[in-house]
């Protein structure tokens, strides 16, 4: 199993956790993320890597699983020789970084979270209707992620970035596609909905930060502020925007 990492800048080490659909080469062109990579490496270390199945780490893995992407963060770690870090956790990668601090309070010196959630969407799902959406998500996945027409991913286009310029909106659609194949956007999925962390909120000891969108269509903003709630000492921060990215 081969994971990809890059880093730049200098300063404390700042890991970006690695979530669902990025790809290291390709993100630095990104008219979403470019900018914010440029910022966070002006006074940091920072180090960003492609989750399993995911840009330029291997594809096809069919060992897709919450622990394994908590295992690939210490990889990634170890290997860049990093020994104390900030981390930043984004969507799903937020339950990764709290899993590594839990293990590592050694190592960890801050969390900054950011549109995450305790409970993964298929645990989250209350009703038979949200449970039947989900798996109906998964099956379309399967069928028309990789197709050329980007009707199907501008759905999830539409639900990250609401408010994308024409750009954007495009830039995202084709990034979909290249960044994990069908089955392995249906892995990563399935793998994210299947989050539980709500015993290891109490466990955190560092500095944590918690940010989320008010109008985030992908994970509500409910999910949020229970983060912050159960984790002791965390800050809060809402933010008036709807664009998860």
């Amino acid at each position: 199993m081969q994971l990809a990492y890059a880093r730049m800048g200098r300063g404390h080490p700042l890991v970006k956790t690695g979530h669902w659909m990025t790809h290291i080469e390709f993100d630095f062109e990104s008219p979403i993320w470019r900018h914010l990579y440029q910022e966070l490496s002006r006074e940091h270390d920072f180090v960003r890597y492609d989750a399993r199945g995911n840009g330029l780490s291997d594809r096809e893995v069919p060992d897709v699983t919450f622990e394994r992407f908590v295992d690939d963060l210490e990889a990634v770690v170890d290997a860049a020789g990093i020994e104390r870090f900030a981390l930043l956790g984004i969507s799903q990668g937020c339950a990764v970084s709290i899993a590594c601090a839990v293990r590592h309070p050694e190592r960890a010196s801050h969390l900054v979270l950011y549109g995450g959630y305790v409970v993964g969407w298929k645990k989250r799902a209350s009703t038979e209707a949200e449970k039947a959406a989900g798996d109906a998500m998964l099956t379309l996945m399967r069928l028309g992620w990789g197709q050329e027409n980007p009707a199907f991913r501008q759905m999830f286009t539409s639900q990250f970035i609401p408010d994308a310029s024409k750009e954007q909106a495009d830039w995202f659609n084709e990034f979909q596609r290249i960044s994990s194949s069908a089955e392995d956007a249906a892995r990563n999925l399935l793998a994210n909905g299947e989050v539980e962390i709500s015993s290891l909120l109490p466990q955190v000891k560092v500095p944590t930060l918690v940010m989320h969108c008010r109008n985030d269509a992908r994970v509500p903003f409910e999910s949020g502020r229970r983060l912050a709630a159960g984790i002791p000492g965390a800050r809060f921060v809402p933010l008036e925007a709807q664009n998860v990215f």
